[in-house]
């Protein structure tokens, strides 16, 4: 490779490089590293100052640097460590191994992160704390404070779009400021990914090191593990030497553990060893304190009322419900006029349907129920237990997650209820169907009534 584009290519990988790991250990480890050409097409050649820092790097850090020219739009450039004895050694290479190790292996005092960029708004400070969150919250604050003891395994779960990366990215944001060890911030697409590559170019061994090693594993959205038989067997072993190790685990998940389909049961045992928190929607009062916060962060000018009508209308999702701040500001920097009702319905009316249609589709099943159980619509939500009415309210619900894409957690807020009540539910009519001709014909009728599926002839 030319040297101007090893330069080239080099310094945009230290871009990332320096955004990922303390200055600290860049410093000591990567501001070292210096990019040459040479008549190998494909092939980035990074020269260092003697033997010792070359094994340390190609030990350590060479799944990092891959990331990085990744990252950089170069993952197919190949990386050939070379010795410049013309070099001077830095004060560090002098030093015998042990000595030259971060700090962090052996003093637990040196912190970095050594995996994905951590968004830097994503911080405790800019959570915005209610009581569909509250307990999620009061978890993750207890983790930072004792990580590997106070909950460990950290299992979050809910839907789309409600918090949960932010939450734990602030865990990890706050574990390196308090100087606490080294954070590993990842997906399990991610992980799964670099497992793979891992084994494709023989280096299993440096990927175990780096997952096995750290104070806190952070894994976003863990279901992604389902069906991966490879990918679970080595995050078991992973997830094992970490605990073990006192090494505090956090996960995320649309869906509760025992709903990750085809995920060993020892990895379902292992991920409800600790602390199994749930996120829900946030109320009404939650939604405007986030819209408020976020006013504040972007600095627009936008008055309550507008707030509060975009509160009331997007509840589903607080990504939508940011998205649609977002939209109304740029409108009103745009245009320069007073955003009125009639303008924000007119700005959102593709959001707007869209909540309407998913209230009207799970309404529009609880009231089919009723109507045919003839209990009142009140009855779906009401507190009453006798079975002519709690059976029905749990067919309603059966029929909410079949037939809607709707969470755990929407679902249970529409009956008033929690994901646990709603899990029951469906199971219960599901285990009865299998045994009960009569349910059968008559949920595949109430499908039939309400579009979903052909009625038998």
């Amino acid at each position: 490779m030319e040297a101007t584009k090893a330069k080239q290519i080099w310094t945009k990988a230290c871009e990332f490089l320096s955004s990922a790991i303390s200055a600290d250990i860049y410093n000591r480890w990567i501001g070292v590293i210096e990019a040459i050409g040479d008549e190998s097409p494909g092939q980035l050649t990074l020269t260092v100052p003697n033997g010792f820092y070359q094994d340390w790097l190609e030990e350590h850090y060479l799944p990092m640097i891959r990331k990085a020219l990744g990252a950089s739009g170069h993952e197919n450039v190949a990386i050939a460590f070379m010795v410049d004895g013309r070099r001077p050694a830095p004060e560090t290479a002098t030093a015998t191994p042990e000595e030259k190790e971060p700090p962090k292996r052996r003093t637990g005092k040196t912190t970095c992160n050594v995996g994905g960029v951590l968004n830097p708004r994503h911080t405790f400070d800019n959570f915005v704390v209610g009581p569909s969150n509250t307990f999620a919250h009061a978890a993750a604050l207890a983790v930072v404070e004792a990580p590997g003891r106070a909950y460990n395994p950290l299992f979050i779960h809910g839907g789309t779009g409600l918090g949960k990366t932010h939450l734990i990215q602030a865990m990890g944001q706050a574990l390196l400021k308090r100087g606490k060890g080294t954070v590993c911030y990842t997906s399990c697409e991610a992980f799964t990914n670099e497992f793979i590559q891992a084994v494709q170019q023989h280096e299993l061994a440096s990927f175990r090191r780096k997952y096995r090693h750290i104070d806190l594993l952070l894994i976003d959205d863990i279901h992604f593990l389902a069906g991966k038989e490879g990918t679970q067997e080595e995050f078991f072993h992973t997830f094992n030497s970490l605990y073990e190790n006192q090494k505090q685990i956090v996960m995320t998940s649309d869906r509760p553990v025992s709903e990750i389909g085809n995920l060993q049961k020892r990895l379902v045992s292992r991920f409800e060893w600790g602390l199994v928190t749930e996120m829900e929607m946030a109320d009404l009062e939650t939604r405007v304190a986030i819209l408020r916060r976020k006013r504040e962060q972007m600095g627009i000018q936008l008055a309550d009322d507008s707030l509060f009508f975009i509160a009331e209308h997007v509840r589903s999702n607080i990504r939508k419900l940011e998205g649609s701040l977002l939209r109304a500001a740029s409108y009103a920097s745009l245009t320069r006029k007073a955003l009125t009702t009639e303008a924000l319905e007119y700005l959102l009316r593709d959001t707007i349907e869209q909540e309407n249609q998913t209230a009207l589709t799970i309404e529009g099943i609880q009231r089919m129920v009723a109507e045919y159980y003839d209990i009142r619509l009140g009855d779906m939500t009401s507190k009453q237990r006798p079975n002519n009415i709690a059976f029905p309210r749990q067919v309603a619900m059966y029929l909410c997650r079949e037939m809607t894409e709707q969470s755990l957690p929407a679902i249970g807020n529409a009956f008033g209820r929690n994901h646990a009540t709603v899990l029951h539910a469906h199971r219960s009519v599901g285990g009865k169907m299998k045994s009960d001709a009569g349910l059968r014909q008559t949920i595949l009728s109430l499908q039939q009534r309400l579009g979903g599926v052909a009625a038998p002839s």
